[in-house]
Parts: structure tokens; C-alpha cells; sequence
């Protein structure tokens, strides 16, 4: 009687160690993450890189097994860093692949033209490269750990005008691009703040290649200095051209210059161009230096701003997931992320990182912005490196 009791238990132990393994299978589940990145198009020098800072994020959170047991499946799609793929792309990912939330979109365009349509949808939409002004002030749901301008600049303007004594300056900027418009009207507040005269204020638009028309008349008032509110290529056509016609004076621009495209198209006519940024690569803590050697032995390459404020923007949201009990029903899990978010502080590749409340609107509420110091960089020999 025994034997039979001892042979049926055995018979039913593979069952049950099966059940169990079924049950333990269904308590674990992918966390899908959305990216709306700009892998194509001329934005693309921004987009590959932050493409690649999560995905090597999220790689590093699943090979320690995912957050709370969860793997974490990051879902790349390209929005051409245009308003109007941005908003398919945020369409795509929260309606058809039913993200948790959506990293992106690259530029700030974009984000004013998408983030609406994931406060409407109550998704955080989390911007790890957009800093113009009103960006958070979209709704609950927007967060970035992007510094915005308006913290940077005054803080760049400062160091420039103390590093190469200057009087007055001239200003440069895409009229445009909601990104290089709200730099330029932080620098124009800021010159003013700082009593920096203005010899001359000279605008373009996106896709002009030509600005010799603009540089003749800054030339002629001679300033010290060249502030320049530009995306990279942009600013790397002026810095040339300026040089063509023979000025030597010194930029100061915000961080759309921090790309290596910058030197691959003005090589050391950048020399002494001066941009304020969250991140540099000669930050030697521990966190930073783990990222950039990682970065290298996964990709090949030297990483970037943009690369480290995606890597450090999946583990401000894989923290977020740790005090996130997930329960299967989307909006409830969405909403908890939501929650979650703003109590998030680490130490990542580009320092010490928390949230801070957007500034009130009347009526509204508001998202999250970044609580991060400036380091002002200085280009030598065709990369920045720390001004000192």
C-alpha cells in the first residue's frame, strides 16, 4: 500500500514541479518600452546614439534579471526627427504595441507636435534630448532628464565671457526649430541679464546651407564672440564659413553642438567653441567611466551626450518599475509608472540625477524636468573637453 502511494507521488511530481514552473512563468512578463528616435534623416546624429544608450541600458537591467524578475523589451521605431512621423511613431507605439511608455522623440519639434497625444492618453512620454522652454508644461505625463537651456546657458554665457574676456558679442540662430528658438531666447534673456551688448542678431532657417549674407554683417560689428542657438551641421557650416572670411572670434552654443558631427564637418575651425552640457566624457566617476567603457566594447565607438542621457534615462525608469507592482491592466500600470517617476534619484553616467516639478502653468498640470548641474566644455583639437 505504501509502494503505491510512494509510486503515485512520484508519477505526480513531474505535474506539480511543472505547475509550478507555469506558475512562477506567469507571475514574470515583458515590460514593453516604446523609443521614438530619429534613426534616419538629419537628426539621425542624435537618434543612433540615443538608440544605442538604451539599448545597452536595457541589456544591462535583463542580464541582472530585468526588474523585479520582468524583462525589459525596448521597441525602436524611427521618426525621422519630423513632427508628423513623431506622431505616428506615439500612435504606433501606445495604441498598436501597447507600451508601459514611450522614450522620445529626439528633437523638441517633435516632442511639442507627440507629447500631447500621450497626456491624452495618460503615457509618459519621457524626453531624454528635448530642452526647449514649455516642453514639460504639456501635461502630467511628460518627464525628461534632458537639462534644459535655461539652465545651461547662463551658466555657459558666464564661463565664456570670464574665459576669453568679452565685451559684446553677436548672435546666430535657426528661427524655425522650436529647440534653437527657445536657446536663442534664453541667450537673448541671458546677454541681457549678464550686460553683454549685441552687435548684431542674424537668423536662418532649417536647411539653409549658405549663411555668408548673415556673417558679413556680424563681421562688421566685430564682436568678441559668436553665440550661436544651432543644431550641429548648422553650426558647423557657420563655424567654416565664418572662418572662410577670415574671423577668428570664438562660438558659444548650447548642447545640439555636443556631436561628434560638429568636428566631422568643421574639424579644428571649432577650436574654442564653448557649449554647456550635463555630461562630458572626461567626468571620471565611476558611473561614467563604466558607461563609456561599456558603450565602446558594445558599439565601437566613443559614446556622447545624447547616448548618456538615454542610458541614464532606462535606469531612472528601471528604478521607477522596482516600486511598481504590476498588475496586467494597462492604464492602472501606466498611471502607477506615472506615480513612480518623479520620486526617482541615481547616480548615473551624467551625475547625480533627480526630478524637480515643471514651472506652474494656470489651469494645468504639469510634468517633470531635470535636476542637474552644467559643466561647460571647450573644443580642442576637434572634441570637447572640460573648460578649466
Amino acid at each position: 500500500m505504501r509502494f503505491n502511494v510512494l509510486n503515485t507521488a512520484l508519477k505526480t511530481l513531474p505535474a506539480l514541479l511543472l505547475g509550478a514552473t507555469l506558475a512562477n512563468a506567469a507571475l514574470a512578463a515583458d515590460i514593453k518600452l516604446g523609443l521614438a528616435a530619429a534613426l534616419t534623416g538629419p537628426a539621425a546624429k542624435y537618434g543612433v546614439a540615443i538608440k544605442n544608450g538604451f539599448t545597452l541600458a536595457t541589456d544591462e537591467v535583463n542580464a541582472k534579471g530585468g526588474v523585479n524578475g520582468n524583462k525589459l523589451v525596448l521597441i525602436p521605431e524611427d521618426e525621422q526627427g519630423k513632427k508628423e512621423e513623431a506622431i505616428n511613431v506615439f500612435k504606433k507605439l501606445i495604441f498598436q504595441d501597447k507600451v508601459l511608455m514611450v522614450f522620445g522623440p529626439t528633437l523638441s519639434n517633435s516632442a511639442f507636435a507627440a507629447d500631447p497625444i500621450a497626456n491624452a492618453a495618460k503615457v509618459v512620454a519621457f524626453g531624454t534630448s528635448n530642452t526647449a522652454d514649455g516642453i514639460t508644461a504639456m501635461g502630467p505625463f511628460t518627464f525628461r532628464n534632458s537639462v534644459m537651456e535655461a539652465d545651461v546657458l547662463p551658466v555657459t554665457v558666464k564661463a565664456a565671457v570670464k574665459h576669453f574676456s568679452i565685451k559684446k558679442v553677436a548672435v546666430i540662430y535657426g528661427n524655425d526649430d522650436a529647440f534653437t528658438k527657445s536657446g536663442y531666447d534664453v541667450f537673448k534673456a541671458t546677454l541681457e541679464q549678464q550686460k553683454i551688448p549685441v552687435t548684431t542678431t542674424e537668423a536662418y532657417a532649417k536647411g539653409d546651407v549658405d549663411f555668408k549674407a548673415q556673417l558679413t554683417k556680424i563681421k562688421a560689428g566685430n564682436p568678441d564672440a559668436i553665440v550661436c542657438s544651432c543644431l550641429a551641421e548648422e553650426a558647423a557650416n557657420i563655424i567654416l564659413q565664418t572662418r572662410a572670411l577670415g574671423m577668428k572670434q570664438p562660438f558659444i552654443g548650447g548642447n545640439g553642438l555636443n556631436s561628434p558631427k560638429l568636428f566631422e564637418i568643421a574639424k579644428d575651425a571649432g577650436d574654442n567653441t564653448l557649449m554647456g552640457s550635463p555630461w562630458s566624457a572626461e567626468n571620471l566617476t565611476p558611473a561614467n567611466k563604466a558607461f563609456i567603457a561599456a558603450y565602446k566594447a558594445k558599439f565601437g565607438s566613443d559614446p556622447d551626450q545624447f547616448a548618456a542621457q538615454a542610458y541614464d534615462a532606462l535606469h531612472v525608469v528601471a528604478e521607477a518599475l522596482k516600486n511598481v507592482k504590476l498588475t496586467g491592466a494597462l492604464d492602472k500600470d501606466r498611471d502607477a509608472l506615472r506615480q513612480a517617476l518623479p520620486g526617482v534619484k541615481i547616480d548615473g553616467a551624467t551625475g547625480k540625477f533627480a526630478f524637480r516639478p515643471a514651472p506652474p502653468v494656470t489651469g494645468k498640470q504639469v510634468g517633470f524636468d531635470a535636476q542637474q548641474e552644467a559643466i561647460v566644455n571647450i573644443a580642442k583639437g576637434g572634441k570637447f573637453v572640460l573648460l578649466k
